[in-house]
Order: C-alpha cells, then structure tokens, then sequence
C-alpha cells in the first residue's frame, strides 16, 4: 500500500463522516443513547443514568488516536506492547489533568477540558518517553527513538480531537457565538454555514440559551481543521520528515484553539484577554520546539504495511475494545442530565 493511498483512504472516511454528522448531531434526539434504570421512586418512576452519545463518539475519537499511533509507531518497528505502555502512561496525565485544570480554570466540577490535558501531555510526554526507554527498552528489544515517537503522539492526538469534536456537536458544548453577533464579514461568512441545536438538554441551550439559535459551528470548523492537519502529517511523517511532522500538528492545533476561542460563546474561565487554555496552547508549541531542539532527529525506516500488520493481532485487538468501553464509562455517563422512566405491559399482546 503506498502512503498517498493510505492517506487519501482516510480522508475519504473522514469526509463521509463529517458529512453526516454536521448536518445530524445538532439535533434533539443525538444527546441521549439510553437511559439505565437507577433507582425506584415513590410514584413507581425510575430514575435513570443517561447514556450518551457525546461518550460514544468520545471513546471512538480516544480509540481513533490509539490505533493511528499504534499504527504511526508500529511503522518505524516499535512494538504494540510497548506502544500500550506509551499510551497507558500519557493517559495517567492527561485523563486526571483533564478534569483537574477545568475545575481550576472553570470552577466546574464535572466537566473535562481537552486544551488542559493538551498540555500537560506535552509537557510529559518527552519524558515519559525517555523513562520508557530506560526501564523497558532491554525488555522490548527496541528504543523509542524521540522526536519520532512525539510527532506519532502529536499526530495521534490531531486524529483524536478533530474526530471527537463530533461530541461536542452532540452534546452542544463549545459552542460559537451567534452568528447576528459577528462583524459584518463574519456574518456573511456564517449566514447559510452554522449550527443551529434543538434540545433542551444540550449545553449551548441551558448554559447559553441559544437553543434554536444560528450559532458559529466552531465545532465543525475546529474537526476539519484538525483532520486535515492530522491527514498532512500523517504524509509527512510517512515519509521519515519527522520533525516537519510534529511541528506541522502541533502549531496547527494549538493556534486554532486559541483563535478558535475568539469564535466561542462558552465559559472558559475569567480571564479577559487571553483564556488560561489559550496561553496554554502557546506555551505548549513553546515548550515542544525547545524540546525538538534538544533531541537528535533519528530517522528509522518507515513501512506502512509493518504499521498496519501491528494491528493484527487477537489481544491487541482486545485491547483496542476495552480501551473503547473504559473510555465511554468515563466520559458516557451524564452527570449534568437525568432521566424518569415508567414502564409498562401492552396488555393486547399478553
């Protein structure tokens, strides 16, 4: 298989699913999957635990970024196990640190912020590596070499955020601006492209009363950006220019978030300039260029097939699937709605 042809088959995919989704998840009945009978009122109604599709596109963004770095990795001889290892100890950061900057930045207890957990994986991940490779590097037989392991991360992460903004649109969160609201430009631009969300229930309805309100689809904008940015990495990275790589999908990512913030109507902290996860994203690309300055750029031979193969494997498989449903029990169970349920016997069919 060639790596244009690869590429070109992702994006396909890409396309066909952002096609849908934009035009499907705004609506009412995209929040809730199921609902799980908890615990029996007085009245005999249940009250129910909401399932959500906000978790299911979550978890499939979260797995979507763990195949392409098994895949990314596996192509320069990295073994899945220890790209497992890899993965387990980034998401110790970042998953914890997710929930922990937003309730500093946000004051909000049951809420995840993606730009925090951002940047505390940068911040991390260059060391994990190096701590990876010197206590686990003899039992693999392999290093992982830096710069590439960080740009098959950064990539990875490119895939992930741009697929799980399809959350956001479920959900309604980080949501834009009303369109009437933007300078002239602007609202020209957005007249006949934006969101408009039904449902009370979603976030941009009771946290920003604009359900059934022409809104900025940042979400939209934000999935296909990052897409096509993980899409031109990824090329690059196939063909060993590593550090263009990295960079490409980290600057990329990281000054959208903070333009994209100029767009956003959502509550992202008190600041009035400049947001925490704005400077943040900033300080992210920083960081990480000093950081490809101070490593030597190895540069291992890349094989597509060899990627792909190092998914071919029964427990790796297994793997992918449990990481899929652990991260849909976090993030899948809504804490902010709920549900009453009744149920009854159609006594015609008894």
């Amino acid at each position: 298989m060639s790596n244009e042809f690869f590429v070109v088959s992702l994006a396909t995919l890409f396309g066909a699913s952002f096609t849908w989704a934009f035009k499907t998840l705004p609506r009412e009945n995209w929040q809730i999957i199921a609902s799980v009978p908890r615990e029996k009122g007085a009245e005999g109604n249940w009250r129910g635990l909401n399932l959500t599709y906000y978790g299911f596109f979550q978890a499939t963004a979260n797995s979507l970024a763990a195949v392409m770095l098994l895949i990314l990795l596996g192509a320069i001889g990295v073994p899945a196990a220890q790209t497992f290892c890899l993965l387990i100890a980034i998401s110790a950061i970042c998953w914890p640190s997710s929930r922990l900057i937003a309730r500093l930045v946000e004051k909000k207890h049951y809420t995840f912020t993606i730009g925090g957990a951002l940047f505390a994986g940068a911040v991390a991940t260059p060391w994990i590596i190096q701590l990876l490779n010197a206590t686990l590097a003899d039992a693999f037989g392999k290093r992982m070499p830096v710069i590439p392991t960080l740009a098959a991360v950064a990539v990875a992460y490119a895939y992930g955020e741009g697929f799980g903004r399809l959350s956001c649109i479920s959900f309604g969160c980080c949501y834009g601006k009303k369109v009437e609201q933007l300078a002239k430009p602007l609202r020209r631009l957005f007249h006949s492209a934006n969101f408009v969300f039904a449902g009370s229930t979603k976030k941009v309805a009771y946290e920003g009363n604009m359900e059934g309100v022409h809104v900025v689809p940042v979400q939209a904008i934000t999935a296909v950006i990052y897409s096509v940015t993980a899409l031109a990495s990824t090329y690059l990275y196939l063909e060993s220019r590593f550090k263009t790589a990295l960079m490409l999908a980290l600057i990329l990512t990281q000054l959208w978030r903070v333009i994209s913030e100029l767009l956003r109507a959502d509550f992202r902290g008190k600041a009035s300039l400049f947001s925490a996860y704005q400077v943040m994203a900033i300080l992210a690309i920083i960081y990480l260029f000093i950081v490809m300055l101070s490593f030597t750029t190895e540069t291992p031979p890349v094989d597509i097939m060899r990627g792909l193969g190092s998914l071919w494997n029964p427990l790796i498989l297994l793997l992918c699937q449990a990481h899929w449903l652990a991260i849909f029990l976090i993030t899948g169970r809504s804490m902010v709605t709920g549900s009453t349920l009744t149920f009854f016997v159609h006594q015609d069919r008894v």
